[in-house]
């Protein structure tokens, strides 16, 4: 078999009921002939049937790209991440979650946008929408927290935001990552909290000096199921992500700079927590979006004041 260049990398926690469906669309990708490709399983130290499930593909398993499994025993998505790094032969590594369902020609658009595009230290493409139920309405307004976007045109994320502070990343369900840009720049233990894997190690690669891309050609279907809009998932959620977005924002200043711009974001945040609950004031027990909402501009706006 010739060397490997492209891998797929499945990181999982008690993924078992959802991996099937994931390791049957990878086996159905179209157009991967000139490909030389494998998929890694890392278990993030699964209670369930997750390692019992690889086994069984693995003895039934007649494709020219290999399976592999690999344990992962410390805790959190970034040591998954890591785990596949190390252990992936591709130079192209692309990530999927368990409920991550890829397109049928997602490995090919792939290997390819890597291939024609050198400096991609990263890239992601369309997340669509896979629901359990109906979302609820609104939910198009946050629908970008829960990893979904679309588009019709490639964009590199570096260019698009090269005029402004602020760093925009492709989400990290179904991105690839160049092993070579990764090794350069990501160091050996996460800094930021585990809930930050995906924006920690996308900055570094983008502080690196390579780019970031969106290509739309890559298309996956995201599984999220109905308990995501309880209201009181919503809530936790929009707590955790406020909390995080003063790190999110410090990325782009350097330290000595970091106290004056805080007074800054200190007044707008207060404008808008203010605006929204004059608009939502009505429906705020109601609406589990728009709580939601409130919730993230709440917890942001505490957040100004401790680190």
């Amino acid at each position: 078999m010739s060397a490997i260049n492209f891998t797929v990398a499945i990181c999982t926690y008690n993924g078992a009921n959802r991996l099937a469906e994931v390791l049957d669309r990878l086996r159905s990708q179209e157009k991967t002939e000139p490909i030389s490709w494998e998929i890694i399983v890392v278990d993030n130290n699964s209670t369930d049937d997750t390692a019992k499930i690889v086994q069984e593909y693995q003895a039934n398993w007649s494709e020219p790209y290999p399976i592999r499994y690999y344990l992962e025993p410390e805790q959190g998505l970034a040591f998954a991440r890591r785990c596949a790094i190390r252990e992936a032969k591709g130079g192209l590594i692309g990530f999927l979650d368990d409920d991550n369902f890829p397109k049928p020609n997602w490995v090919a658009q792939a290997y390819h946008f890597g291939q024609s595009h050198p400096q991609a230290g990263a890239y992601g493409g369309q997340i669509h929408g896979k629901f359990e139920v109906e979302p609820p309405p609104g939910f198009d307004r946050i629908a970008r927290y829960f990893a979904l976007i679309k588009g019709t045109k490639p964009y590199c994320y570096n260019q698009k935001y090269a005029s402004t502070r602020k760093k925009m990343f492709p989400p990290g369900a179904g991105i690839v990552i160049r092993k070579q840009a990764w090794i350069e720049t990501v160091p050996e233990r996460p800094l930021l909290p585990q809930t930050n894997e995906d924006l920690e190690m996308l900055s570094y690669i983008w502080q690196g000096g390579w780019e970031l891309w969106f290509n739309p050609a890559m298309e996956i279907d995201h599984f999220i199921p109905k308990s995501r809009f309880d209201k009181e998932y919503l809530r936790r959620f929009f707590q955790n992500n406020g909390r995080l977005r003063y790190q999110v924002r410090m990325l782009a200043y350097k330290p000595w700079q970091r106290p004056l711009v805080v007074p800054i974001y200190l007044g707008n945040d207060i404008r808008k927590l203010i605006l929204h609950f004059l608009k939502y004031r009505s429906v705020l027990k109601t609406d589990v979006v728009a709580a939601g909402e409130m919730e993230l501009l709440l917890t942001i706006l505490l957040r100004n004041f401790y680190k």
